[in-house]
């Protein structure tokens, strides 16, 4: 049983940064496509952005292009993503998954889950002054 766990979170002013990081425990991130999701209070689930099995594909939505940044560490047991220029909008629980139901290709970040991969408990990001 693969688990992921999320870590960096916290409390930031706006314009601020962070480094998220999704670690793997047992076993490695290079197995299927890995994602960020956050879902702030009241709304539903969004993705942010993704990084491929291979790690040389990366995705971001609209409002992540820029500003935040996906990477993959060389043993492949932790996924990143580092957040810049941080505003109160992007206040959420972040969280990271690997499915294979997740794509991450050229232009695509589409999840659909299939009862084969992991989530992680997330971890909060506050942007306030």
């Amino acid at each position: 049983q693969v688990q992921l766990v999320e870590s960096g979170g916290g409390l930031v002013q706006p314009g601020g940064s962070l480094r998220l990081s999704c670690t793997a425990s047992p076993g490695t991130l290079d197995y299927y496509a890995v994602g960020w999701f956050r879902q702030a209070p009241g709304k539903k689930r969004e993705e942010i952005s993704c990084i491929s099995a291979n790690a040389d594909t990366t995705n971001y939505v609209d409002s992540a292009k820029g500003r935040f940044t996906i990477s993959r560490n060389s043993d492949s047991k932790t996924v990143y993503l580092e957040l810049n220029n941080l505003v109160p909008e992007d206040t959420a629980v972040y969280f990271c998954a690997t499915d294979p139901g997740l794509i991450c290709s050229a232009g695509t970040f589409h999840y659909t889950g299939t009862g084969f991969g992991y989530w992680g408990q997330g971890t909060q990001v506050t942007v306030s002054a």
